[in-house]
């Protein structure tokens, strides 16, 4: 939104989006549950049905924007904020917002004793991540799991690199240039890996 020189920029509520932000949130999304069905702005003019496929969309749309919410709040932990904030945004309290969006990942994750060796890399954030990755895996360490403000690794015989890129990128190039997916995402995220042909410092 161009706003002209020298205009103020309108204070958002919770100091982090405008009013105008949060109505243009609301639009992209009420257009996405209208624009995606085919022709459904059109039979909503003569068929029952068309209001069943409108339900339907909605349901998909409110699903996915409830995962979305989850993934933002577990970026959000893995970015190092606390509980008490995310409460605040969220208006319910510390406690409440824990309850609601914390998950078992939260925990230390599972490290099996058999099969190569694994370790448990905390806490880490958005912010520190990658630079303790690119040490690690100098020295044989693989991501095989993450989640917020940990990261679980793998030995191996081999240097690795690993990638965060914004959630959504395109996948196909990544791997035919030899990343591989780490299972799972954290929205805005998702890490991929890649096997380099050097032996592990």
């Amino acid at each position: 939104m161009n706003r002209p020189a020298g205009a103020a920029r309108p204070e958002p509520q919770d100091g982090l989006l405008t009013p105008a932000e949060e109505a243009t949130v609301r639009e992209l999304v009420a257009e996405a549950v209208l624009a995606t069905p085919q022709d459904l702005r059109a039979e909503l003019e003569h068929d029952p049905t068309a209001y069943l496929r409108l339900v339907a969309a909605s349901r998909v749309a409110a699903e996915e924007s409830s995962r979305l919410l989850r993934e933002a709040i577990a970026g959000a932990r893995g970015a190092g904020h606390s509980w008490d904030t995310l409460g605040r945004l969220l208006g319910v309290s510390r406690q409440a917002a824990q309850q609601r969006f914390g998950t078992p990942s939260e925990a230390s994750p599972e490290v099996t004793a058999d099969g190569p060796a694994q370790r448990v890399l905390r806490p880490l954030t958005a912010f520190d991540e990658m630079a303790v990755l690119k040490v690690e895996g100098r020295h044989g360490w693989h991501v095989i799991g993450f989640g917020p403000l940990y990261h679980l690794v793998e030995a191996s015989p081999w240097q690795w690199e690993h990638r965060r890129v914004p959630f959504g990128a395109p996948r196909r190039r990544l791997e035919t240039e030899g990343w591989q997916q780490v299972p799972g995402a954290t929205f805005p995220w998702a890490y991929y890996k890649r096997r380099l042909d050097l032996p592990a410092l």
